[in-house]
């Protein structure tokens, strides 16, 4: 296993538990405890744990893994989602993307669709996300807009009111919400206000709003509310979501996609 793995294994395992013991850790990567040390001494000099006496906890009391660390926790579940929302969307469409793993499967899923291989554009691209715009600026048919803002390290997301102001101008056919939770009473939700703040802006600025998140996410809170669930028209989630989750989010008028 690479060093690159192993951090990101530990750093899953430490967001999931909340502490881990040198000798735990080193068991369930089968790697020496010297080697898990080092680790754990090597990402405490980048604050992403803090060290403790014979193992290490989470940086901080409310802690988000930042993109670049997270492994393909639920990676078919989102890679299947991201081709369903793909799916839904038209070509000519101008289309919203949020930041995360789950939307970033989307905009692949999109890349590789043979009815938009080509067009003037084939598709019109909105997204604060550098990840995102990154992987589609190469597909010359896609037109890309990237708002402006600041760049949120944890998600590569632009947040603020540079974003604020180019999001303003412009409508959008459909917005994609990538979502840390999404709870029939209490909507979506993410962890950081400012990024909920861009997101909900971009949902306003839709016409019809697609939230893509696997089953993990259903039922759930976070901080910072992105908008209401009336707001939503489609949840495209995976089909690990309960039959009553399922009929919930019915009942409160959404078209439910499990795949």
């Amino acid at each position: 296993m690479s060093r690159d793995a192993r951090w990101k294994a530990l750093l899953e395992l430490l967001v999931e538990r909340g502490r881990l013991d040198v000798e735990e850790a080193a068991a369930e990567l089968a790697v020496s405890s010297a080697t898990i040390r080092r680790d754990f001494d090597q990402l405490a000099e980048q604050q992403m744990l803090v060290r403790t006496r014979g193992g290490a906890v989470v940086h901080g009391v409310s802690y988000e893994l930042p993109l670049r660390y997270k492994t393909a926790r639920h990676a078919s579940e989102k890679q299947r989602i991201g081709k369903a929302v793909a799916g839904l969307v038209t070509p000519g469409e101008a289309v919203g993307l949020t930041g995360g793993t789950t939307t970033t499967e989307v905009a692949r899923a999109l890349a590789v669709r043979g009815d938009l291989s080509s067009g003037s554009p084939a598709l019109t691209v909105v997204t604060n996300a550098l990840n995102i715009a990154n992987e589609l600026a190469v597909r010359p048919q896609f037109k890309i807009v990237l708002t402006g803002g600041v760049a949120r390290p944890q998600s590569y997301e632009l947040v603020g009111p540079l974003a604020d102001g180019v999001l303003s101008q412009i409508t959008i056919d459909v917005a994609v919400l990538g979502v840390v939770a999404f709870d029939v009473t209490h909507g979506t939700s993410a962890h950081d206000e400012a990024e909920a703040a861009i997101n909900r802006l971009l949902c306003e600025r839709a016409e019809r709003v697609i939230v893509a998140a696997d089953s993990s996410k259903l039922g759930q809170r976070a901080f910072a509310r992105i908008c209401a669930t009336a707001s939503v028209d489609t949840l495209v989630t995976d089909t690990a979501a309960g039959p009553d989750t399922v009929r919930q989010f019915e009942e409160a008028g959404l078209r439910v996609v499990a795949v």
